[in-house]
């Protein structure tokens, strides 16, 4: 249940800042990305030093995976929208995020759930595939489908194999499959 809801979390706000790069001007959308991580690497510091911080600590203790650095998936979320923002168009960055929240969030479940062949860093085919279909499926809302297809597989693939974490690489290669694409 845990991760679970740790991926509901993440599919909900990833698709909230996917939205909000893609309603509101670049500069605001920089300013609320650079407040955020400013504010969360102090809170993430303050709790890793034994802090504890009201409202903020307990989420964070309810939603984080075993000996993690507080906050990390958040972090790392909002440098990788931090970097689409920068170097792609709002638009291409939109289609960034909302891989990443897709992908990431349905390979997780669908791995946890049906996970049975594992294919390369405990990361199941099962997971791969489902995460794929749905985030292909929902680009094609968004793109035509060969280039929804394609920037979804760059992404799946990405987050299959990098050995970094995936909220910085995802939409990093999903904005760079987009742009060659296009």
């Amino acid at each position: 249940m845990h991760e679970s809801l740790r991926q509901i979390v993440h599919l909900t706000f990833g698709l909230g800042i996917a939205g909000f790069v893609l309603l509101f001007d670049r500069d605001i959308v920089l300013s609320v990305l650079m407040l955020a991580l400013f504010v969360g690497f102090i809170l993430s510091d303050a709790i890793s030093r034994g802090y504890t911080i009201p409202v903020v600590s307990p989420i964070i203790a309810g939603l984080e995976r075993r000996d993690a650095v507080p906050g990390k998936g958040a972090l790392f979320f909002t440098l990788g929208a931090l970097f689409c923002i920068v170097f792609f168009t709002k638009e291409i960055a939109f289609v960034g995020l909302v891989a990443l929240s897709l992908l990431d969030s349905v390979t997780t479940l669908a791995g946890l759930r049906f996970g049975r062949t594992r294919i390369y860093n405990h990361k199941s085919l099962e997971g791969t595939l489902a995460g794929f279909a749905v985030t292909a499926a929902a680009l094609c809302l968004l793109l035509p489908p060969g280039i929804a297809l394609m920037t979804a597989a760059a992404a799946a693939i990405a987050e299959l194999v990098s050995p970094v974490d995936d909220n910085l690489v995802v939409p990093v290669v999903a904005c760079l499959a987009l742009t060659l694409l296009l």
